[in-house]
C-alpha cells in the first residue's frame, strides 16, 4: 500500500511539473506574440508615412527646384527606411534588424527634418493648402509612430524580463527564446530634433 501511495505521489509531481512548465511555456509564447504584434503596429504606422513622404516631395518639387539634392536625399532616405523596415519586419526584436532599422529611420527623419525647415523658409509652400495638410498628416503619423513603437518597446520588455527570470530563464532556453530588441529611434533625441540651420 506504501509503494502505491508513492507511486501516486510521484506520479501527482510529475503531472504538477509538467502543468507548470506548459504554463511557463505559453506565457513565453504570449509575450512573444504581445511584441510581435505591437512591431506590426509600428509596420502600419511606417508604411503611412512612407505613402505621406512621395506626395510631400511631389509638392515641394514645383517650388523648390533648385532644392533637387534636398529633395532627392529625402527619397533616398525613404527607400532605405523601406528596406530596414522589410529586414525587421522578417524578425521583429533581432538586434541586428532592430539596429539597421533605427538607423534608416534616423536618416530619414534628418532628411524629413532638412525638407520641412527649408519649406519654412517658403512661404508660399507653406501656406499651400496641399502641403499644409500633408505636413499635419506627416506630424499626426509621426505621434503615431512614436505611440507604437512605445507599446512595442514595452511589450518586448516585458517579453524580455519573462524570459530572464527564473525559473521562467530555463524553459526559454530549452526552447530557444531569444532576446527580443528595443527600438531606438533617435528622433527622441534633441540633436535630431532640432531643426538643421539653412543658408541661402
Amino acid at each position: 500500500m506504501s509503494i502505491l501511495f508513492i507511486l501516486l505521489v510521484i506520479i501527482g509531481l510529475a503531472i504538477v511539473l509538467a502543468l507548470w512548465g506548459v504554463g511557463i511555456y505559453n506565457g513565453l509564447v504570449t509575450a512573444r506574440n504581445a511584441f510581435k504584434n505591437a512591431f506590426a503596429q509600428i509596420d502600419v504606422q511606417l508604411q503611412r508615412r512612407f505613402d505621406l513622404i512621395p506626395n510631400l516631395v511631389e509638392t515641394a518639387k514645383g517650388y523648390l527646384s533648385h532644392e533637387r539634392e534636398t529633395l532627392e536625399a529625402v527619397v533616398a532616405a525613404r527607400s532605405a527606411a523601406q528596406s530596414g523596415l522589410a529586414a525587421a519586419k522578417a524578425n521583429p526584436g533581432d538586434p541586428e534588424a532592430m539596429a539597421q532599422l533605427a538607423a534608416a529611420q534616423a536618416q530619414l527623419n534628418t532628411g524629413l527634418g532638412r525638407l520641412l525647415a527649408i519649406v519654412e523658409a517658403y512661404p508660399d509652400l507653406k501656406a499651400s493648402q496641399n502641403m499644409m495638410q500633408l505636413t499635419e498628416e506627416l506630424t499626426a503619423t509621426e505621434n503615431k509612430v512614436a505611440f507604437a513603437r512605445q507599446a512595442y518597446n514595452d511589450a518586448a520588455m516585458s517579453y524580455n524580463n519573462k524570459r530572464e527570470v527564473f525559473p521562467s530563464s530555463v524553459i526559454a532556453g530549452m526552447f530557444n527564446f531569444v532576446h527580443a530588441a528595443l527600438l531606438d529611434i533617435p528622433a527622441d533625441k534633441a540633436e535630431v530634433r532640432e531643426a538643421p540651420k539653412v543658408k541661402f
